[in-house]
């Protein structure tokens, strides 16, 4: 009798209608399988019912330590022929890596009986003494006494070289009134006596450099003393610091290579021989801990076919991030990459849609023109400037159509997505002068957005508000952008309510950047601080729909040769 692996999970309900898929996903650009939805619709029941172990995912309304988790399912075939899927969890869960019905780690480290506990157990040793060292109360008095030493020395220092210029100069008053007095050839009694005084004020600069010294000497002998008893507790304090350094740059790498991943071809490659040839070198912190990858390798280990994947968000989003409660993700570039690169070799997998050109077959409307510049209306999803695999974008097009022009240059891009009004200036003189008016923010734009649902703020029947949330771009998922108020750059947007949906259950609003961030608009309202409610169709930071329902639909400005306030507005196809 066969017996399944013990992840494989069977489906509770007849599959027989749905047709498998011909090719394996696009991890990092897809819409789930139908079978891959029905699965994650199963597991999400299982935890919500599940009493195994307990993580606060701030599903409760408790907020403090919550941690939402991304979950994935992978549709598999087993050698009869079953279809049935397995399930993972990025990271760990509850503290732990193994719980029943998901598949486990690609490498344990909390293993009893692997070599990450001892080795670890001594770098947290040398945590344990450098925190000793670090809180030892003689690091903070002796370098408060070694800056008022150092500030007494050069005080005293200086007010004794004060004093030094003062004398060299009564000195040299002193020997010139004596040049003056000599008005023939002195007496020998009158020489005896300039000698004397000439001696005299030859011992006082002899004096003065002498204390000089002496000052000097006893102040580093003061500073030195305090020097060499602050050196003792840094010097060993960094001592231990290099080598705890050494130790867990050695461990990390001892973990990478044990980190080793399968693919469908039978290669095995450690997450150091993956990252080898990529732009990281080193692979980031986490690598191989996403779900995508421990479902995948388990699937091949256990000589199971992957048909499709899907990952969703549990729980409550990150402070700076935004996830939304069960929607589906793809898998994160930076980690995943290089990772799935390996791992999907020799599968049959799903065209990259993002290399076919979304601009194909679509017109780019000019909706005013003169020998200056000229206004577009750009369709939705359609690249402002050529991207690093697809050229075809307002700028080629407008270089098509203006061959001899010295422009057309590009003076402000939309977002891909977003559809809208563009000013492309035709000469270069027109470009510095629009250019001048965005940079001065003398021109005004306003978007209109449709909301997936209808923020809280606005069912108070508030009208209109602000917007203040930094923003910097996602390190390990790019192009998505993160909120962060310690490195972001500031990004503000007043919004304004234009019409509820109460049926449809959407809002539709005005939106006026004040800065011009990427993903400003779309982040602004999609995140818990701002409106809490993604646009409709945003792939990247709600659901994916036909299109991305923003629209730059006003834009006033000067004109850059007569100087008359122009304005141009036209109304979206949603």
């Amino acid at each position: 009798m066969h017996l399944q692996p013990s992840c494989f999970t069977s489906f509770t309900q007849a599959i027989d209608a749905y047709a498998l898929p011909q090719r394996f996903t696009f991890p990092f650009y897809y819409e789930p399988h139908p079978l891959c939805v029905i699965a994650a619709a199963e597991l999400q029941q299982h935890l919500e019912s599940q009493q195994d172990w307990q993580h606060n995912f701030g599903l409760t309304g408790e907020l403090t330590g919550a941690i939402g988790k991304m979950f994935g399912v992978l549709l598999v075939q087993n050698p009869q022929g079953e279809v049935g899927y397995l399930s993972a969890f990025s990271g760990k869960l509850a503290e732990q890596n193994h719980w029943p019905r998901f598949v486990p780690p690609v490498f344990d480290m909390l293993a009893k009986d692997n070599f990450f506990h001892a080795e670890n157990l001594q770098i947290n040793k040398l945590n344990q003494q450098l925190a000793a060292l670090e809180t030892h109360p003689d690091i903070p008095r002796l370098n408060e006494e070694l800056v008022t030493k150092q500030t007494q020395a050069e005080t005293q220092l200086a007010a004794h070289r004060q004093l030094m210029i003062a004398g060299r100069k009564s000195r040299k008053t002193q020997r010139s009134q004596l040049a003056n007095q000599l008005t023939s050839v002195p007496s020998d009694e009158k020489q005896h006596e300039n000698a004397a005084i000439e001696a005299k004020l030859s011992q006082e600069s002899i004096n003065e450099k002498n204390q000089l010294r002496d000052i000097k000497h006893y102040w580093d002998q003061q500073i030195n003393a305090v020097s060499q008893a602050l050196s003792q507790l840094t010097d060993k304090r960094d001592v231990l610091r290099q080598e705890r350094k050494q130790l867990s740059a050695a461990l990390q790498q001892k973990l990478f290579e044990q980190y080793r991943f399968l693919n469908i071809l039978g290669t095995e490659k450690s997450l150091n021989g993956i990252f080898k040839g990529t732009v990281e070198l080193t692979p980031p912190a986490g690598s191989g801990e996403c779900a995508a990858p421990k479902l995948l390798h388990y699937a091949f280990k256990h000589g199971l076919k992957p048909l499709a994947i899907a990952e969703f968000w549990w729980g409550a989003p990150p402070k700076s991030e935004i996830r939304q409660h069960k929607q589906f993700y793809p898998a994160c570039l930076r980690k995943c990459q290089p990772i799935l690169g390996h791992m999907l070799e020799g599968l049959v997998v799903d065209d990259n849609p993002l290399l076919m050109n979304p601009a194909e077959g679509k017109t780019l409307s000019i909706l005013y023109q003169d020998d200056a510049m000229a206004i577009v209306n750009k369709p939705a999803e359609f690249l402002s400037v050529p991207g690093k695999e697809i050229e075809d974008s307002v700028y080629a097009r407008m270089r098509q159509a203006f061959p001899h022009a010295t422009g057309p240059l590009i003076v402000h891009r939309l977002d891909m997505s977003t559809s809208g009004l563009m000013v492309i200036a035709l000469t270069k003189d027109a470009h510095k002068q629009l250019q001048k008016q965005f940079i001065q923010r003398t021109v005004t734009k306003r978007y209109v957005a449709l909301l997936d649902g209808i923020p809280t703020v606005m069912a108070d029947k508030k009208a209109t508000g602000q917007i203040s949330l930094p923003l910097r771009g996602d390190l390990d998922d790019r192009p998505r952008q993160l909120v962060c108020h310690e490195f972001g750059k500031a990004a503000e947007t007043h919004w304004e309510l234009s019409q509820i949906d109460e049926m449809a259950r959407t809002a539709r609003v005005y939106l006026y950047p004040k800065t011009g961030r990427t993903h400003q608009l779309r982040v602004h309202c999609a995140h818990s601080e701002g409106l809490n409610t993604p646009i409709v169709g945003d792939d990247l930071y709600g659901t994916r729909a036909n299109r991305l329902h923003l629209h730059a639909d006003l834009l006033m400005l000067q004109h850059p040769v007569t100087r008359e306030r122009m304005h141009f507005q036209v109304d979206p196809d949603f």
